[in-house]
């Protein structure tokens, strides 16, 4: 069997000693692993098709419940990303959450979409965009986060995902508050500190909600 889904990779490893695994995200039939072969070998015309960020129309062949990718046409490579290491690591973050968010083949639309979004928001030097992601991709995976756009908000309660005055739940400051509903694009007043603190805080409600992390957002933390 054959078949064709447009696909961004979000992981790779290598093989033997010419061949890649990728994880694809795709709208239709969700999250899974093919096969690239001969793909490090100098030359290989899918070599581009192997490498983080890719999104393109991939066409793979199935065979007794294994994935090869035979043919890719290419989208969007993001290129921009590698430009500069704090770019770099923060859209390895998106590519880490979308991975850890979704199980395999569970059709993912919405979340290919946000992906692809923040990919060309980074590239463009977008603000925030990051934080803008997790919150999304948090909501689409059932664990949204909701605060008011008015009143004086210092606590924030892991298990409902809500800010509060006041209320039950860890203390959060003022600029990670502002700097939120900036991003839900509420009125706010955003500060470097308030993106550092906030990401901190979505990193641990990511930890709390799906007991799994990001790996990368701790170093692109330390360098921000």
């Amino acid at each position: 069997m054959e078949f064709t889904e447009d696909a961004l990779v979000i992981r790779t490893a290598n093989y033997g000693e010419n061949d890649r695994m990728v994880t694809l995200l795709t709208a239709g039939r969700g999250k899974f692993g093919a096969a690239m072969k001969g793909v490090r070998k100098a030359g290989a015309k899918l070599n581009f098709a192997a490498q983080p960020f890719c999104f393109a129309e991939y066409t793979i062949a199935e065979r007794a419940g294994r994935k090869t990718v035979t043919s890719a046409s290419l989208y969007d490579g993001f290129y921009a990303l590698r430009e500069d290491v704090t770019r770099y690591y923060t859209a390895i973050c998106v590519l880490e959450a979308c991975d850890a968010l979704l199980p395999e083949e569970m059709p993912s639309g919405g979340m290919l979409v946000a992906a692809v979004d923040t990919l060309n928001k980074l590239c463009a030097g977008e603000e925030y965009a990051l934080l803008g992601f997790l919150l999304n991709a948090l909501k689409l995976s059932g664990y949204p986060v909701e605060m008011s756009a008015e009143g004086d908000l210092n606590k924030f309660d892991f298990e409902s995902g809500t800010f509060s005055h006041e209320g039950a739940g860890a203390p959060v400051s003022e600029s990670t508050v502002q700097t939120l509903r900036h991003v839900l694009g509420m009125k706010g007043e955003p500060t470097p500190d308030g993106y550092k603190r906030a990401l901190r805080l979505l990193r641990s409600y990511f930890s709390y909600q799906t007991e799994t992390d990001i790996p990368t957002l701790g170093e692109l933390l330390n360098i921000l």
